[in-house]
């Protein structure tokens, strides 16, 4: 029976349509996989394990949660170089940030004249208003600039000392940057003497945490000298300086050297610092020394741009003035010259016209002599009084007419002089003003020239003969820290400290070599020590490093227990790391087991960027993440 042609017709249709469904079904699976597998494969190349991949249809659905956002997007891009990005549908999560890691804290605060201001970013726990109140009780007068950001991170270890430190540092620091971050502390400041420098550096090291490290850059730069002074005398023992200085090393040792030939004596140094009124400084002093040295005797004083040439009484007439017509032409033209031939003394003197002021070793001091008028008298006892202080002075001093009309200033001057040395006798004359006397201060002599070659004024002479004595030291003077740590180990050598086995415990036979320790630290003061616990090999590393910590810190309690200030002092066990002996034998084991008492030293370091020396000294070092640590750290 054959079909009607409709119906074939439908039927053709119905039959091509269902294959056409399969087919295109079958396309469709095929584009699935391949775009699966291939976006798969990608992203396991980029290690992306953590993504899912899903095909619905032409779609690629990446799912799954990503360790950070720029993962996430890398992954994005990663599947885009297989299929085109369109198809790419992202329902990727991203982890949650509470174990982001928390930012570096630092605090960088600078102090000079003008104020006091703090940056940097600081824990949002951090007392900020304490901080700003205890930086402002520094210098009330000035102000205190707050500059710091906060973030809610806690307050990582090592934070709070820091920044402690850092603000007692500063209250000896007129002039300084400190920065400050968890465990490290760094000084860079400015200090107006070598002296000054050594003081800071050693009251900065022994104030600091046994926890803390820190690092200091201070220096000393070139004094500023007013005036600028130069004296050399020439008598019958030879040449020597009075005060000598210099602009640069090169000027000091032509100085030097000229000095030499002319009859220095002796070794002699010039003081380099600034404020010399012509860069032809050297050139001058050189020819003024030679002139000197050409009359035979007598003085020549450079004060600033001003010379004064003194010769001797007896000095030829004719030869003075050739000399001073050649230095004169010879001279800079900056310079100006003084040249002072004392008359002869008359055969029949009538008396010494001077007055005398004398200071005692104990600081007692007598004014006598002649002075012009009651205002000079009351003036002088004024100014002594002022200087060595109301008790201490005794004045029998008389008024006396056709004194010089600069007498009032050479009295006041020479008083001025005296009062810089521990004890002396001043000698004021017509002609001269002469200074005798003991000084502790080894530059007093060079200041005391340039004060009275100041005061005095051009073509006026005078005389010192000063000599230098080290200050006696302070009767409460903590010894040396070197020597401490001597006698800490002359007592071990003679009786070690011991432990009951296997404990802490000291055994009763060393509590006294304890005692005799005790004494010598308290006597030593806040200095940086660490006690170190020290074992042999016997038993398992863990347990001896365990043991060794535990024996160092019941040292440290023992002493704190004596009532010694252990503050500065850490307790720290290196188990069997540090054998001083052989631990094969019983006489090293014996050894090994050991008490160690070590001064932290600082040691000096190169700031090769800002070429100043740094001392830094190193107690612990902060458990830190290197993550957490910025560069400088690392």
């Amino acid at each position: 029976m054959r079909l009607p042609y409709a119906i074939a017709v439908a039927l053709i249709f119905a039959v091509s349509a269902m294959l056409s469904l399969v087919a295109a079904g079958f396309a469709v699976s095929k584009i699935e996989d391949a775009s699966e597998l291939a976006v798969r494969r990608a992203l396991n190349l980029k290690g992306h394990d953590w993504a899912e991949v899903q095909s619905d249809g032409l779609r690629v659905v990446l799912t799954g949660t990503a360790p950070d956002e720029a993962t996430r997007f890398n992954a994005l891009t990663a599947a885009g170089t297989e299929v085109d990005t369109s198809r790419v549908i992202d329902e990727m999560e991203v982890a949650p940030t509470e174990n982001l890691i928390p930012p570096r804290f630092s605090a960088e605060i600078l102090r000079n004249d003008r104020g006091i201001s703090i940056i940097g970013l600081v824990p949002a726990s951090q007392d900020n208003e304490d901080l700003m109140a205890r930086l402002q009780r520094l210098d009330p007068d000035v102000t205190v600039a707050d500059l710091m950001e906060t973030a809610d991170y806690p307050k990582p270890k090592g934070w709070d000392e820091a920044v402690t430190y850092a603000v007692d540092a500063l209250s000896d620091l007129p002039r300084a940057k400190i920065s400050a971050s968890p465990g490290l502390v760094r000084i860079t400041a400015i200090t107006d003497s070598q002296e000054e420098k050594e003081r800071l550096e050693q009251e900065l090291s022994r104030a600091a945490p046994p926890g803390l490290r820190i690092g200091l850059a201070i220096s000393a730069p070139r004094p500023v000298i007013t005036p600028f002074t130069l004296r050399y005398l020439i008598n019958d023992e030879g040449g020597q300086f009075d005060a000598c200085s210099a602009q640069n090393e090169e000027a000091r040792d032509l100085i030097i050297a000229t000095a030499r030939q002319a009859g220095l004596t002796g070794p002699y140094s010039c003081t380099i610092g600034l404020g010399v009124p012509s860069p032809r400084w050297s050139n001058a002093a050189q020819l003024s020394i030679r002139a000197l040295a050409e009359l035979g005797q007598g003085s020549v004083t450079m004060s600033d741009a001003d010379i004064t040439l003194v010769a001797a009484q007896d000095t030829n007439p004719l030869l003075f003035d050739r000399i001073v017509g050649e230095l004169e032409n010879a001279l800079p033209d900056v310079f100006v010259l003084h040249a002072v031939l004392p008359e002869p003394e008359p055969d029949n003197p009538v008396g010494p016209v001077e007055f005398t002021a004398t200071r005692s070793p104990e600081g007692l001091v007598q004014l006598r002599g002649r002075v012009g008028d009651e205002t000079l008298r009351d003036m002088a006892d004024s100014f002594a009084r002022a200087a060595f202080g109301s008790e201490q002075v005794y004045t029998a001093t008389r008024i006396a007419s056709d004194l010089p009309a600069d007498w009032p200033v050479r009295v006041l001057a020479g008083l001025d002089a005296l009062s810089h040395l521990h004890n002396g006798a001043l000698t004021v004359t017509s002609d001269n003003v002469s200074l005798r006397g003991v000084s502790h201060d080894p530059e007093a002599r060079a200041q005391i020239a340039g004060m009275l070659s100041d005061k005095l004024g051009d073509a006026q002479d005078f005389t010192l003969a000063i000599t230098y004595h080290e200050p006696p030291p302070p009767a409460d003077a903590p010894p040396d820290p070197e020597i401490c740590e001597e006698q800490i180990a002359e007592v071990q050598q003679g009786s070690k400290i011991a432990f009951e086995p296997g404990s802490a415990t000291v055994v009763a036979d060393s509590r006294a070599a304890l005692d005799q320790i005790a004494d010598i630290l308290r006597e030593c003061g806040p200095i940086r020590l660490e006690i170190q616990g020290h074992t042999d090999s016997q038993g398992r590393e863990e347990m001896n490093q365990q043991l060794s910590q535990a024996r160092a810190q019941s040292i440290l309690n023992e002493l704190r227990g004596r009532r010694v200030p252990t503050s500065s002092f850490s307790a720290v066990g290196y188990g069997e790391t540090l054998p001083i002996a052989d631990n094969d034998t019983e006489d090293g084991r014996e050894a090994n087991r050991r008490i160690e008492f070590l001064l932290i030293r600082p040691e000096p370091l190169r700031d090769t960027e800002s070429g100043l020396e740094t001392m830094e000294a190193e107690i612990e070092t902060p458990e830190t993440d290197a993550t957490d640590a910025g560069p400088e750290e690392q």
